[in-house]
């Protein structure tokens, strides 16, 4: 079974950055897009970011230019660097497997990680 681990989420102030990290268990993230996503309270689930080893990364218009997706296959583990934070940033981050045309792999996600951006 495939687990999802989502960690780095805290409370920073507008124009922080931060870097979340995703440690996949159950099945090796080689050769395998990934992806993270994240949820506003009250808000649907919102696609950020996908990147897979034979293609590059795409990004939401919301984040293109703060956001980076990078991965460490040894350590099956996902990266989202995030720079210029917003408040309107403030969401629960998570990550799955998956390309961004075809979304998300799995419907069993990870508890995610919560991030708050705030004066």
């Amino acid at each position: 079974q495939v687990h999802f681990m989502e960690s780095g989420g805290t409370s920073v102030e507008p124009g922080a950055s931060l870097t979340l990290s995703c440690t996949v268990t159950g099945r090796s993230v080689r050769g395998v897009a990934l992806g993270w996503y994240r949820q506003a309270e009250g808000q649907a689930r919102e696609t950020l970011a996908a990147e897979g080893n034979l293609w590059g990364a795409s990004y939401a218009a919301s984040v293109e230019g703060r956001f980076t997706i990078f991965r460490d296959n040894d350590a099956n583990t996902v990266f989202l660097k995030m720079t210029n934070l917003t408040v309107e940033d403030t969401a629960r981050y998570y990550c799955n497997m998956g390309s961004w045309s075809d979304g998300p792999l799995y419907a069993s996600w990870g508890r995610g990680t919560h991030v708050i951006v705030s004066a």
